[in-house]
């Protein structure tokens, strides 16, 4: 029977996988990647609560596709709290800390990258099933949306969970790998190739529905001359889905293919010299996705902008906002007449979202 090593601590696997964390993680590279880090983390956090923000305050967003773009944004967001603990219990801390502990912190990481893949696919789900009858949005319920983004999340922390719950090498040492030292190579082929085939079907189902809204649009567009801008409307919904997929896939595929690599046994591969980039280029995908939104979506960057906009006004409560005359031309049946009209800056932030 195989002797188990729950009580040990990670300098005893690491010291057996060859990974040397100290000399790694020190320096000048360390400074530049917590600095990078931090920047990261706190735009992380103050940019996808500026999308949740926005889903919630206009009522243009309340919508299934909207929720689920929310979700996705807290999914960034806990992404940014699994890198902030990463960081505090990472390079040389790596070796002092528990078994458990050393479980909690991968495990942050993992559950915030399924819950990303996951989304996605409920995404590509909601968008199949709206688009495929040429319509904006899904009939979904706000009820079936929210049971959808609990299953989410369900998925993501039993997936998280799994190495904990038992899949490990703690009972096999000779099984574990070397960027996981307490992981087996087992568990990281198959959930590195389970992420890849999930990023590879994504690709193809987003590719046959933008193809298909094409060559719709194409063939309505001569006939539908009074709702062109409503035909339209889906296929810039695709276009922010796909352009955001595209970003997951870049930032996620070289750091799934190094564990990958890994979980192989690969020694001449030199994974041990870009996990640490590669990690920081996963962490920069949450953060391009609350840019992604506001570029490709008006509505959001105007109602971000403005929320941003009241936040710099609240903080200046002394200051009164200076009435600006403004001549409005408005028309009636017996002719044109010019009114002028008081209209304060403050107003825009008082003003409910429609």
């Amino acid at each position: 029977m195989n002797e188990c090593y729950y009580d040990k601590r990670m300098d005893f696997f690491y010291n057996r996988s060859n990974t040397d964390t100290a000399d790694e993680w020190t320096g000048t590279k360390l400074v530049i990647v917590l600095c990078v880090g931090t920047f990261f983390c706190l735009f992380i956090f103050f940019s996808n609560s500026l999308v949740i923000a926005a889903v919630i305050k206009n009522r243009k967003f309340h919508f299934p596709f909207y929720y689920l773009l929310a979700n996705l944004a807290a999914a960034d967001f806990f992404a940014g709290i699994a890198y902030v603990f990463l960081m505090f219990n990472t390079g040389p801390v790596s070796k002092t800390l528990t078994v458990n502990r050393w479980f909690l912190r991968q495990g942050l990481l993992d559950t915030s990258l399924t819950a990303s893949l996951t989304n996605l696919l409920v995404i590509a789900v909601e968008r199949h099933m709206s688009i495929m009858r040429m319509r904006t949005h899904s009939n979904l319920t706000k009820k079936r949306v929210t049971l959808l983004i609990l299953f989410i999340w369900a998925i993501a922390i039993f997936m998280g969970a799994v190495p904990t719950l038992g899949w490990n090498c703690l009972c096999d040492i000779s099984a574990c790998s070397s960027l996981a030292p307490i992981y087996s190579r087992s568990y990281l082929i198959f959930w590195t190739v389970s992420n890849l085939v999930a990023f590879f079907i994504m690709v193809v189902v987003y590719l046959r529905i933008y193809m298909y809204v094409k060559r719709k649009t194409n063939v309505l567009s001569p006939h539908t001359s009074g709702s062109i801008s409503r035909r339209r409307t889906p296929m810039k919904l695709m276009k922010t889905v796909m352009t955001v997929l595209g970003a997951f896939v870049v930032c996620w595929t070289p750091g799934l293919v190094v564990l990958l690599l890994d979980g192989l046994n690969c020694t001449q591969c030199g994974v041990q010299h870009v996990k640490r980039w590669f990690l920081l280029l996963a962490l920069l995908n949450s953060v391009m996705n609350p840019i992604i939104y506001s570029y490709k979506d008006e509505d959001m960057y105007r109602t971000m902008k403005k929320m941003i906009c009241c936040c710099f006004q609240d903080k200046n409560p002394d200051r009164r906002p200076s009435r600006i005359p403004s001549t409005i031309l408005s028309r009636s049946d017996t002719g044109s007449q010019y009114k002028e009209d008081s209209i304060s800056p403050g107003t825009v932030c008082n003003k409910n979202s429609s």
